[in-house]
């Protein structure tokens, strides 16, 4: 949630270039959820920081700087904003100003102490117009920012100032700031929120991830927990808060451009994203193997002893995330034999988890900044369990803080609801589970090698299904538009693809949708069956004698004779489904394990084609942000 980005140039060649780099970066950033938007400027001469912000979209601010239009500046901060703290209005919107109005702040988080501070500084004669925690960080650092100029003789240190004020805020905060008497710098702190410097020549940028500034520089830094920094044109310095400098922070190179957040003429990234799931399954693969043909996963930094001694796996994410680790686990515990459980984040560190030394945690998040499976992670790891994470975003949190990251290389995902980062993510725990069956011997190589060779196939059966499906995909939703609620069902691995597309639809199309495994059917969900109701199948694979396949087709039967409209995912040429279903997305043939990576996808296009046949913004959803950075 909310967007951050922050530009530092130099005094004589700056111009108009920090509201561009601003204005430009928070674009690029509206895909993690916003209700308003705000800059703050700063430039030698200025008695106090420019500021300007506007609730609503950011077109809104933009209208209103080419109406009323500002001065040039050598340094700004933008963001846009989430509501946590007071409604959605130009008051509660970020940038907020200290006393006097010469230091700015811009926030991402929540200040858990904000109404202790609050109260303090009231009781000092402070006031304040809005509800939130920010303006309360901002009355309380131009408070601290006069106390260190009194004691420097004059002289202020911004930089100095925000450290301090970092050691006395309790919660989640990243936190940038610029002053009118330095004009050359920001400054920024960081506390369980994400934050990023992007290293120029001659200008230095800073933002909540690296879509902010990407058009400017693939060169980045990263900022760790509990680090403060200050960007100039030409230098970045990074503390921890108590003022100790960090000598040689990690530095990264950027491996995709901006035109990768572009929608590269689809009508929406979410169309877009959907139709590069093939490539994120292609990518996730690209260099893990050996000139053998064995897997090697070399950014992975645990020990071979250590992952051969492991006996327990639990995967802990959100959402998308956990039924993509929830595929995983029918694959991992079939390769490797070992029990894999799948943990809600939010649940997990409450429910004190069972965590030796030889458990493997398995975090996956898109972002790398989802607060839930970050707390979790931290738990795992304060157990003594080894973490791995699955993660589309490097320098991101979770993969700094865990012990090893597996990255799925799918590309920026700019639209809300995740589509090909699922995809991408089950692929990488696949890979994750075929070597530890490797390392421990689990599988024969040949077998291995099997599975892998089936692998590298789906981005071609992938495209199949985009090629080819599209037209009756569409007029399924045109022919269901209007239906009140849909059942989504599925069995062994379609169970997760059913849950997973009904929270599409949920996300996109805002329909009441539930998903449920298939055996459940007479357990409850069959009651809700009425007269043309929608009911989505996910049909496994017939080869074989499969007997789910025979205890689906079953469950169809039921549902048929009390009158449900039938959708059905099922492998070309199934008779069964051809005599029961009233429409078919087909699937090419393929091993039962992989099916989830071609099932899934026309359920990602049904509900995307649902939002826009009612007229909704199917890349950002109401009410949810790409990033959920507090718990």
């Amino acid at each position: 949630m909310c967007g951050i980005v922050g530009y530092a140039g130099n005094i004589d060649t700056a111009c108009g270039k920090p509201l561009e780099v601003c204005l430009q970066g928070l674009n690029r950033l509206e895909y993690r959820g916003y209700d308003s938007a705000g800059v703050a400027l700063s430039a030698p001469g200025m008695d106090q920081v420019v500021v300007r912000k506007k609730a609503g979209r950011l077109k809104n601010l933009i209208d209103d700087i080419e109406r009323r239009p500002l001065p040039d500046a050598t340094v700004a901060i933008g963001h846009t904003r989430w509501a946590t703290n007071g409604e959605p209005s130009d008051v509660n919107a970020h940038p907020h100003t200290s006393r006097d109005g010469k230091v700015a702040i811009i926030h991402n988080g929540i200040i858990e102490n904000a109404s202790q501070l609050r109260l303090d500084l009231q009781a000092e004669g402070y006031r304040f117009a809005s509800a939130t925690d920010t303006e309360v960080a901002a009355k309380l650092l131009g408070k601290i920012v006069d106390k260190v100029i009194a004691e420097n003789g004059g002289k202020p240190d911004l930089f100095e100032a925000m450290r301090r004020m970092a050691r006395m805020l309790e919660g989640a905060f990243t936190i940038l700031a610029t002053d009118c008497r330095q004009p050359d710098i920001v400054v920024g702190a960081r506390h369980d929120s994400p934050l990023v410097v992007g290293l120029g020549d001659g200008e230095n940028f800073l933002g909540s991830d690296v879509a902010a500034f990407v058009a400017y520089t693939k060169r980045a830094m990263e900022i760790d927990q509990d680090q403060a920094v200050c960007v100039s044109a030409d230098t970045v310095t990074v503390t921890d808060f108590d003022g100790n400098v960090i000598a040689n922070p990690k530095t990264y190179t950027v491996d995709w451009d901006a035109s990768a957040a572009e929608k590269g003429g689809w009508d929406s990234f979410m169309d877009k994203e959907i139709h590069e799931d093939p490539a994120a399954v292609q990518r996730t693969l690209l260099g893990r193997f050996d000139a053998n043909g064995d897997i090697m996963l070399d950014e992975v930094r645990i020990d071979e002893h250590d992952f051969k001694a492991i006996d327990k796996i639990i995967v802990v994410a959100c959402g998308t995330a956990s039924y993509a680790g929830q595929v995983a686990k029918y694959a991992i515990e079939h390769w490797v034999r070992i029990p894999v459980e799948i943990e809600l984040a939010h649940e997990f560190r409450y429910r004190d988890p069972i965590l030796t030394p030889r458990t493997l945690v398995v975090a996956i998040s898109q972002s790398g900044e989802t607060m839930d499976t970050l707390m979790a992670l931290r738990h795992a790891r304060e157990q003594g369990s080894k973490v791995l994470a699955i993660c589309n975003t490097q320098g991101a949190s979770i993969p700094r803080e865990s012990d090893a990251v597996l990255y799925t290389h799918a590309g920026p995902e700019v639209a809300v609801a995740s589509t090909k980062a699922f995809v991408a993510q089950i692929t990488a725990a696949y890979l994750l589970g075929l070597y530890l069956a490797q390392v421990k011997g689990a599988m024969f190589r040949d077998e291995i090698h099997q599975v892998l060779d089936s692998l590298k196939d789906m981005p071609r059966k992938i495209q199949w299904v985009l090629d080819t499906q599209a037209s009756t995909i569409q007029s399924a939703a045109e022919h269901t538009v209007n239906a009140n609620s849909f059942l989504f069902l599925g069995r062994h691995v379609g169970y997760p693809v059913a849950l997973e597309g009904a929270l599409k639809l949920k996300e996109i199309a805002y329909t009441f949708t539930e998903g449920f495994a298939a055996g459940e059917l007479k357990h409850g969900p069959i009651a809700l069956v009425d007269e043309g109701e929608p009911v989505v199948f996910i049909v496994p694979p017939e080869r074989g004698r499969n007997v789910l396949h025979a205890k689906v087709i079953s469950g169809i039967e039921e549902v048929k004779a009390r009158g449900a409209t039938i959708i059905a995912v099922a492998e070309q040429g199934d008779p069964d489904v051809e005599r029961y279903a009233d429409v078919v997305f087909w699937r090419p043939q393929c091993p039962t394990l992989m099916s989830p990576l071609v099932d899934v996808v026309p359920l990602q296009l049904f509900a995307m084609d649902m939002a826009k046949l009612k007229g909704y913004d199917v890349d950002k959803p109401r009410n949810l942000a790409k990033s959920v950075t507090v718990e």
